[in-house]
């Protein structure tokens, strides 16, 4: 499934993110603002695939009209409520195999090794995409992320400055997207547009015509 971005998806094997696998989404700084973009830019991932999309969470926390925004209607979520993060993996495992959803999440801390294949093997059964975002409780459980697992990607979202206007007021909010692992890939930056009301991602204006490496290392539009 290609984002739209010849940027980001060259960077991908096949040219854009595998169906039938599991990938991983985490906030980069762990705070609510970097959080809350993770959450969006796993949304319009899902609001991109065909079919209902279950979300399983252990914390009732997710705000339904902004998953709107980014184009994952309601009508097409449906929401578990698991006891603890057990019980949310195994759901999602049970997900995956069905075949007949869009796209799984799983709002997860931590993703031991073993879950993960059973995770990876469950998508590539059913050409199911899967999902782990990754949520922290406290600081300390960041670490986890660095753990190796069996996802096939793994992005880190941080919020950015938001698009400037001409004129007062809060434009289209940025975010620094950053593939840190790909297998047979390679990990790439990238200053995007946040999602749209489709799901897709944009290229900032100011960035299209920046040379084709910015000096920081982030991928610019026109690499």
């Amino acid at each position: 499934m290609p984002f739209g971005l010849a940027e980001v998806d060259s960077r991908l094997p096949g040219g854009g993110l595998a169906l039938g696998a599991l990938h991983e989404v985490a906030g980069g700084d762990n705070d609510a603002i970097d959080g809350a973009a993770a959450t969006l830019f796993t949304a319009g991932i899902a609001a991109r695939t065909k079919g209902k999309v279950l979300w399983c969470i252990t914390r009732p926390d997710l705000f339904a009209p902004a998953l709107s925004q980014v184009g994952l209607k309601s009508n097409r979520v449906i929401y578990l409520e698991g006891g603890d993060e057990k019980t949310v993996l195994a759901c999602c495992e049970e997900g995956l195999r069905h075949g007949g959803l869009g796209a799984v999440v799983a709002e997860v801390a931590r993703l031991p090794m073993s879950v993960s294949r059973r995770l990876q093997l469950s998508a590539e059964g059913s050409g199911t995409i899967g999902i782990a975002l990754r949520r922290w409780c406290r600081q300390t459980g960041v670490s986890d992320f660095g753990q190796p697992t069996a996802a096939v990607t793994r992005w880190h979202i941080s919020a950015l400055p938001s698009t400037p206007l001409p004129v007062p007021g809060v434009g289209r909010p940025r975010w620094l997207v950053e593939l840190i692992r790909c297998r047979a890939g390679e990990s790439a930056a990238f200053e995007l547009e946040s999602c749209d009301d489709t799901g897709h991602l944009g290229l900032p204006a100011d960035l299209v015509h920046r040379p084709g490496q910015a000096e920081d290392g982030r991928c610019s539009a026109s690499v």
